[in-house]
């Protein structure tokens, strides 16, 4: 089904944009959605020169770094989706939003099309039960940063057909990247270890004698790609806490979810990561401390 179709990208945001280009390395045609214009240009320039960085470092070969850029259509218009055999959604993690434009999906594509929600907090379920065809709703938790991590999370609902979970796993694949199939359930895998490693890290930091630098170190020391508190940096320490809040609600208040005092204050502070201009743990690049 999904073989020579094209696949649609629903919200062009940073996530949007990394997730585009992973796609993109499958081949098949990809039709870029927003509702604003300027952001799908800067989505298909900073997808442009990350392909060019990768074929660069050698993580790709130039010749597929040439046939990933030929891939995308942007369009504004949400029926220019309707072609596609998967449409992903990458818009801001809110309920009702994503609920309102997978019902709109709904309207637009084929029955037989796939539906997927980025989303890694929200109940994969309950945003399923919102459509007319609940059983072509999947979730595909991309990691961040989406186009560099190899592992995607791809989430069954009670309500799933097999066959949709079939055709996206064998889609990522073909974008090379390493899928595994999950239930839903609250914070699926990579969020409630992410969860531990965060909450371990800012105990330590409570604790006193270490601070974020040396935490960070050690543990990048210890074989971990990016320490605790530059990976909550780089994710945003507001998405953080938002993902704590939500993994305490949906686990009917489970202590090991309680969220943390520390990034509450963060992000009251204005320090919500690497993208604010008073930094986050660390201070914002360029120097200058909060």
């Amino acid at each position: 089904m999904l073989r020579g179709t094209p696949i649609a990208v629903v919200g062009l945001g940073e996530l949007g944009t990394e997730i585009a280009q992973a796609l993109a390395l499958s081949g098949q045609p990809v039709v870029l959605h927003d509702t604003d214009e300027r952001t799908l240009r800067l989505a298909l320039g900073r997808i442009s020169r990350r392909l060019d960085k990768a074929a660069r470092l050698g993580r790709i070969t130039p010749q597929a770094a040439r046939r990933a850029k030929r891939v995308f259509t942007l369009s504004t218009d949400l029926p220019a989706c309707a072609p596609a055999g998967l449409v992903v959604e990458a818009i801001q993690d809110r309920l009702g939003l994503k609920q309102a434009l997978l019902q709109a999906l709904d309207e637009v594509v084929s029955p037989q099309a796939i539906l997927a929600t980025s989303s890694n907090t929200l109940s994969i379920t309950r945003l399923a039960a919102a459509t007319r065809h609940p059983e072509r709703v999947i979730g595909l938790h991309f990691p961040r940063p989406a186009h560099v991590m190899r592992l995607v999370e791809v989430v069954r609902t009670p309500l799933t057909r097999p066959h949709a979970l079939e055709e996206a796993v064998l889609l990522m694949r073909q974008c090379d990247r390493t899928p595994v199939t999950v239930d839903d359930a609250p914070g699926l895998i990579v969020n409630r270890v992410a969860h531990a490693y965060f909450g371990e890290a800012l105990a330590l930091l409570d604790g006193g004698g270490l601070d974020e630098a040396t935490i960070d170190t050690l543990l990048e020391a210890a074989g971990f790609p990016m320490g605790p508190f530059r990976l909550m940096d780089f994710l945003g320490i507001d998405r953080v806490l938002d993902m704590s809040e939500s993994l305490y609600e949906a686990t009917f208040h489970h202590p090991r979810y309680r969220p943390q005092p520390r990034l509450q204050r963060l992000v009251e502070a204005g320090r919500t990561g690497r993208g604010s201009a008073r930094g986050g743990f660390f201070p914002p690049a360029g120097g200058g401390g909060a």
